[in-house]
C-alpha cells in the first residue's frame, strides 16, 4: 500500500511524494465512491507530475460489476489501451488522469482527491466506470508491485 486516504490524509501531494521512490513501477488506483461502486487503473508508471502524458500501452482501466453468475464476488470489466493515441497517464499538481481523446479523459480525479470523473475515451474505448460521470469519492487506494 503506497497511498490511502484513510491513512495518509486527503493530499494529491502526499500521493505523488509516496510515489517517488517507485519510479517507473506500475501501480494500481483503487476507488470506491459514495455510490458504493469501486473502479481505478492500473498505471505501467507510478503517478507524478509530467509535462504531458507519459506511460505505455499496458495500462487499463477497470471496474467491478455485479457477478454474472450471481455469485457473492463481483467480477471486474478491463479496458485495456487501444493504440489509437498516447493519452495514458497525466499527471498535473491539480489532478491526475488516466485515457483522452476528444475532450474527454477516461478516470480523472482532483486534487482534494474528493471529487473525480469518468467518461468514454479513444485510449481505453471504455464506458464509464461510475454510474455518473460525476462522482465524489468515498475512499482510495494506491497499490505497488514489486518486479
Amino acid at each position: 500500500l503506497i497511498y490511502s486516504l484513510d491513512h495518509h490524509g486527503i493530499s494529491l501531494n502526499t500521493m505523488y511524494h509516496n510515489c517517488e521512490p517507485l519510479g517507473t513501477s506500475p501501480v494500481l488506483l483503487v476507488i470506491k465512491n459514495t455510490d458504493g461502486e469501486i473502479f481505478g487503473a492500473y498505471a505501467s508508471e507510478a503517478f507524478r507530475v509530467n509535462h504531458g502524458y507519459f506511460g505505455n500501452g499496458s495500462c487499463f482501466l477497470w471496474k467491478a460489476t455485479e457477478s454474472v453468475d450471481g455469485g457473492s464476488q463481483p467480477d471486474v470489466r478491463v479496458f485495456k489501451a487501444t493504440g489509437a493515441n498516447d493519452y495514458l497517464i497525466l499527471g498535473e499538481a491539480h489532478m491526475i488522469a488516466l485515457g483522452g481523446g476528444e475532450g474527454h479523459f477516461g478516470l480523472w480525479v482532483d486534487q482534494d482527491l474528493y471529487n473525480g470523473h469518468s467518461g468514454p475515451c479513444q485510449t481505453f474505448n471504455n464506458e464509464r466506470l461510475s454510474s455518473k460521470a460525476e462522482f465524489v469519492i468515498q475512499s482510495l487506494e494506491l497499490w505497488a508491485f514489486e518486479m
